[in-house]
């Protein structure tokens, strides 16, 4: 009764011989084709592979072995350059090749196995975070704008209005108090820096039509430069100030 041996499955001839290179600590660059080759002869005698395809990439390697063992007994070849030819030169390409993607299907395979044991949860940010503003620096936004230049500009623009008035029919009509609101005048110039991304300050206020306007513009552009939404800037004294909307 004969002793059951088993064998190590290879993925191939090229792997099978990486395999007999390593297990004789052999160096690859200068393999001892003959004891290489009978080794590998000794492991094909004894496979009970079915599937012929790969049987037959064994060996097909078998005779390439053999065919680089009868050349290695003949005398060598020279090249065109002088040098002379190693029969094992091809064989030793593809065996180095070979490892190099043998070892880098080690790698990919070692970090897809990291990658599984990775657990990944879906950002909570609490509403109060969400709802958080940077604070507004008013020393950085009103830099180099006084609010003295501000106040002069608004007494000049009150004034134009002043001498807009009809002394003579002034007194006459309706008198009717009209309602403005920091609220409304807020909803209108957000609409309007959405089509004047830099525009006058002066002339801003040249648009209102009343002193009541006029008050609750000042005071819904002094909001608005506290909300950050938008930037002024003055060049030189008692230019005029210019509006940059930061939206």
């Amino acid at each position: 009764m004969g002793i059951p041996v088993k064998l190590e499955v290879f993925e191939g001839p090229l792997d099978l011989l990486l395999h007999l290179i390593d297990k004789n600590k052999v160096d690859i660059y200068d393999i001892p084709i003959v004891e290489i080759t009978n080794q590998y002869m000794d492991y094909i005698r004894q496979m009970q592979e079915k599937d012929l395809n790969i049987m037959s990439e064994f060996l097909l390697m078998a005779a390439t072995l053999l065919d680089i063992k009868c050349r290695m007994l003949l005398p060598a070849e020279v090249n065109e350059e002088g040098e002379e030819e190693d029969p094992r030169a091809e064989l030793v390409e593809q065996l180095l090749q070979y490892k190099m993607y043998k070892y880098m299907s080690f790698e990919l395979r070692d970090r897809q196995m990291d990658g599984e044991r990775l657990m990944f949860k879906e950002a909570t940010v609490p509403d109060e975070v969400k709802e958080y503003e940077v604070p507004v620096n008013l020393d950085e936004l009103l830099d180099g704008v006084t609010l003295a230049r501000l106040n002069s500009i608004f007494k000049d623009i009150m004034k134009k209005q002043q001498d807009k008035i009809d002394t003579r029919h002034s007194t006459f009509g309706k008198i009717e108090k009209e309602e403005v609101t920091v609220e409304d005048k807020l909803e209108y110039l957000n609409k309007y820096i959405t089509s004047h991304k830099k525009f006058s300050f002066r002339d801003l206020l040249k648009k209102q039509k009343s002193k009541t306007q006029l008050v609750v513009t000042f005071l819904a552009i002094l909001e608005m430069m506290k909300m950050g939404t938008i930037w002024v800037e003055q060049e030189n004294t008692f230019d005029d100030i210019i509006i940059t909307s930061n939206v």
